[in-house]
């Protein structure tokens, strides 16, 4: 597996488990099984990652310049991060740490390309 597709597992797995825990607390889902709501989402956060032609030189959906999620998926996939990002520390912290540290580089090289263009 090279770093691509390792990359696009791991944001796979994130989003799956966010999902998770999203449906767990606000629609008393018990373990891995997810409403028909969330198995949807899930489905679809999963396929976008999938055919993302972006995946080298991102780390997240929420950096990109192109949005392909469908307006009212990309109403639901924030209202889930919104909930579980910032419980992810205490269900998965390791899982959130990468996150965090990742994001953090990605908008740290955005800013350094955007200083290099305006120049």
């Amino acid at each position: 597996m090279n770093k691509t597709e390792k990359k696009r597992e791991r944001e796979k797995k994130t989003v799956s488990e966010m999902i998770a825990l999203y449906c767990r607390k606000n629609h008393g889902t018990k373990g891995r099984k997810l409403c028909d709501e969330c198995r949807e989402l899930r489905e679809y956060a999963v396929s976008r990652s999938d055919k993302c032609p972006f995946m080298e030189n991102k780390t997240f959906c929420s950096n990109c310049k192109v949005h392909c999620y469908k307006p009212e998926m990309r109403k639901k996939i924030r209202k889930v991060m919104r909930y579980s990002g910032p419980r992810m520390i205490f269900h998965h912290p390791v899982m959130a740490l990468r996150h965090v540290i990742e994001n953090k580089r990605e908008k740290r090289r955005l800013e350094r390309e955007n200083y290099k263009l305006n120049i």
